[in-house]
């Protein structure tokens, strides 16, 4: 962002939201971009290809702590969960990182299973195996991906095609998460009228209104939110890593994330790209082992949907990432 888009936005934000709120916004949005300007020549984090593993199951935005919280209820998390750096601090930032063209070799024996809709755009050609599970297992009702289908054809390729890596890229536990979308279910509808305010960068500004900024404003509490957060990975662990685990062969996978999520630490929220601070970057890196027990039969086909931009634009903000 340019200081011109900044100021231009500050003023979109004070005409929306008053000056002391939009002027609060104006500067954590400029605290914001400093640190993604340092982060654009200052980054760190390992690339998930120069290390060993068989299978890369990914949680989207999943803190190290937030594991250790529910480790007791799932024996392949330890009670002090290892940690590594991610390469991003966001996933189109980690895919464009981990899928870069020195990885060419890597990612033709890899197949990739994923819910998360930035996948839009790499070329499958790419990949030994490209299934993008958010094309046609969208639910409405939880504006999401659900860890079922994601597991589902991570079984089906791994019985059926035996990559030599397999990537699973899970959505949760990224927002929206679910108790609160069954809470407030109203912050999940779409407002024609304000989507038609005042032009584009209104409309750009006030999607940004999300539910960042409900924490930041004390409509929600970080009290309130992080057991809706924790609830979230639950989700992904009982319904997907847990019969992953079980239903297919592999001697070293590994339990991480593409990125952290920062609930106000260092005055930043969610998972802005190109972030240099730990609390977005530092993501659990958890060993273990799975054995197909054959107990469970995928019922979800991979279809071939074709959507159109504004389609994908649609999840990607119904995600929190417009």
């Amino acid at each position: 962002m340019t200081l011109a888009d900044w100021l231009n936005e500050s003023q979109d934000r004070i005409e929306e939201h008053g000056v002391k709120t939009g002027g609060i916004e104006a500067a954590k949005a400029f605290w914001t971009g400093m640190l993604c300007r340092v982060g654009e020549r200052w980054n760190y984090g390992t690339p998930v290809f120069e290390e060993d593993w068989d299978v890369l199951v990914v949680l989207d935005t999943c803190r190290p702590d937030v594991l250790e919280e529910v480790a007791d209820d799932y024996e392949y998390v330890p009670a002090e969960v290892p940690t590594t750096s991610s390469i991003a601090s966001c996933s189109p930032e980690w895919m464009e990182k981990n899928f870069a063209p020195e990885y060419h070799d890597d990612l033709a024996e890899t197949a990739y299973v994923t819910a998360n809709p930035f996948s839009d755009g790499h070329d499958e050609e790419k990949f030994g195996l490209l299934d993008e599970v958010w094309r046609y297992a969208w639910d409405d009702e939880y504006k999401s991906i659900p860890p079922e289908p994601v597991t589902d054809r991570a079984i089906d390729v791994m019985r059926n095609h035996d990559p030599e890596r397999l990537i699973v890229h899970y959505m949760q536990p990224h927002e929206p998460y679910r108790q609160l979308v069954e809470k407030y279910p109203h912050w999940f509808e779409a407002d024609e009228a304000e989507e038609d305010a005042r032009g584009e960068r209104l409309r750009h500004c006030a999607t940004d209104w999300s539910l960042w900024d409900k924490l930041r404003h004390g409509e929600i509490t970080r009290e309130e939110l992080w057991p809706m957060y924790r609830d979230t990975l639950r989700w992904v662990l009982d319904d997907g890593i847990n019969t992953l685990l079980r239903n297919i062969d592999a001697d070293d996978v590994v339990l991480t994330a593409d990125h952290a999520e920062a609930f106000g630490e260092w005055g930043i929220y969610a998972h802005p790209e190109n972030i240099p601070v730990p609390v977005v970057k530092e993501v659990p890196w958890v060993r273990t082992s799975a054995t197909d027990t054959g107990e469970h039969e995928p019922k979800v086909e991979p279809e071939s949907e074709s959507l159109t931009d504004e389609e994908v634009s649609s999840r990607l903000e119904a995600l929190g990432y417009k």
